[in-house]
């Protein structure tokens, strides 16, 4: 469905498992109820327990404008990619801090492989992301129709303020064993600036591990904080107004990408350094910028 209600045909033939994750996902997503739901699942459910797990070893930098932002027009967090969690924890600093005062929508667009074609991948996405890692981006060529529907769902969306779509430009995880080496940036992130005019904030982290049970446990040693600390920088909102002068096409999609990853490794600098002011110790357990400490004087 490109709307509730409304049919739309599309190529590529789906298994049973993948129609069933589709129609969950349009059925959360696509209704303005059902997103509302979701919501507050996120903020009574999952934040309940991915907060109290990670929220001493997080250090956030500029966080406090982008809680007080209240854009109007839609909002793409355009962060690296190391973790399966990185939006997660991200989103969780924004909320945690008042940030869903003007945040009421969130979507994670998500390669399908595994959390639309796997029973629990689609499992996952319910119970943890409350279905929000929606629309599915299929590699099969053949289901090329979908993803331009998808593209087109998502360029909707942006254009209602309270709208928050998480996109890592890399598309797809980096697995080298340097966090601070990007993966090339791939144009469809630049597609969506330059069709749908978001204000794009660009954001580095680093810390997460791949492991439910490693981060969860590391949470309490005595010395995680200094020694394996979540660190997120949330850069100023993006200029890329260079690259809304020219007629669209593939080659400025990528250029507009790559302006947003140069960005984002730009702020992978301030992050190493906090990173290292963390370790020595140069940073107190009482600055603001641990995350329960900034949420406690962002929040009285």
């Amino acid at each position: 469905m490109s709307d509730a209600g409304e049919a739309v045909t599309l190529s590529g033939e789906l298994n049973r498992v993948e129609r069933v994750a589709v129609r969950l996902g349009e059925l959360v997503n696509e209704r303005e109820l059902p997103k509302r739901l979701q919501t507050l699942w996120l903020r009574a459910v999952t934040e309940q327990w991915v907060s109290p797990t990670i929220r001493r070893r997080t250090l956030v930098h500029n966080l406090a404008p982008l809680v007080d932002l209240y854009p109007d027009r839609g909002v793409i967090f355009a962060a690296n990619h190391r973790s399966f969690f990185d939006q997660y924890v991200i989103m969780l600093g924004l909320f945690l801090s008042g940030g869903n005062r003007w945040a009421k929508r969130i979507y994670f667009p998500v390669r399908a492989n595994f959390f639309y074609e796997r029973p629990a991948g689609v499992l996952v996405n319910l119970f943890i992301g409350g279905g929000s890692m929606y629309p599915p981006i299929f590699r099969d060529v053949a289901r090329a129709e979908r993803n331009k529907d998808a593209v087109a769902r998502v360029l909707r969306w942006l254009e209602r303020p309270g709208t928050i779509v998480g996109m890592h430009p890399e598309g797809t995880r980096g697995k080298g064993p340097d966090p601070y080496e990007l993966l090339p940036a791939q144009p469809g992130t630049g597609q969506l600036i330059l069709q749908a005019h978001p204000v794009v904030i660009p954001i580095f982290i680093n810390g997460l591990s791949n492991s439910v049970v490693k981060d969860v446990s590391d949470n309490f040693r005595k010395n995680i904080r200094r020694e394996r600390p979540i660190v997120i920088v949330y850069g100023d909102p993006l200029d890329y107004s260079e690259f809304t002068t020219r007629a669209p096409r593939a080659a400025l999609y990528k250029k507009c990408a790559d302006h947003v990853r140069a960005k984002i490794i730009e702020l992978s600098h301030l992050e190493r350094e906090l990173r290292g002011a963390c370790e020595r110790g140069e940073i107190g357990d009482d600055d603001p910028r641990w995350l329960g400490n900034f949420v406690r004087i962002h929040n009285p």
